[in-house]
């Protein structure tokens, strides 16, 4: 008679439990808020911020440039003329930077997630690879001032690289896909199915 009472609590208790533990799963089920943080401008701020500055285009391009520092005196340039033809391959980078975010570019509402986001800007313009460099000098020159031209010729490759990255059709391009990578990257953080809207400052 005991293991018959003994019986009747343990299956009485494992029903309980296990109503306990049903209604739990069930609860965290039907109520996703609590399995999933809801965004806000805090959780957005706190997301993009730390991803610094994001490059949202890169240009690469075969760059010749010719620096000519003749005075157009034949006899003055025989002795210190000097003509430089330079070639090389650059990257310009351009993007926005997250690190200009604050709260007040940031709107979420029931409806929609605003975004106002810094407007595009050149991030960095770079070498790749060598040089080419063809220098031709003056006598007096290439004896008492000898200059092999690459600094000069870097930094004329660099200004025409710059140049170039700032034609209206390349920013244009940058801008777009910049609302592009920003929706992208809020929707990873998204738990609805609200609007997003990227615009800039």
């Amino acid at each position: 008679m005991k293991h018959l009472q003994l019986w009747a609590i343990g299956i009485i208790f494992t029903l309980i439990l296990g109503g306990v533990i049903g209604g739990y799963i069930t609860y965290q089920l039907a109520d996703p808020v609590r399995l999933t943080p809801q965004i806000s401008t805090q959780t957005i701020l706190q997301a993009l911020k730390p991803q610094g500055f994001l490059i949202t285009q890169s240009i690469i391009t075969n760059q010749e440039v010719t620096i000519d520092k003749r005075s157009g005196n034949i006899f003055k340039d025989f002795f210190l003329g000097q003509t430089i033809t330079a070639r090389g391959t650059m990257e310009a980078n351009l993007g926005i930077d997250l690190t200009e975010l604050n709260e007040n570019d940031i709107d979420v509402t029931d409806e929609k997630i605003v975004i106002y986001i810094p407007d595009v800007r050149l991030f960095d313009t770079r070498l790749i690879g060598e040089i080419e460099v063809e220098n031709s000098q003056g006598i007096i020159k290439r004896l008492f001032q000898p200059d092999d031209g690459y600094n000069e010729s870097l930094q004329s490759l660099t200004a025409a690289t710059e140049s170039l990255a700032a034609d209206s059709h390349i920013v244009a391009t940058s801008r777009e896909r910049s609302k592009e990578e920003m929706r992208l990257l809020i929707k990873l953080l998204q738990t609805d199915s609200r609007e997003i809207v990227i615009e800039f400052k």
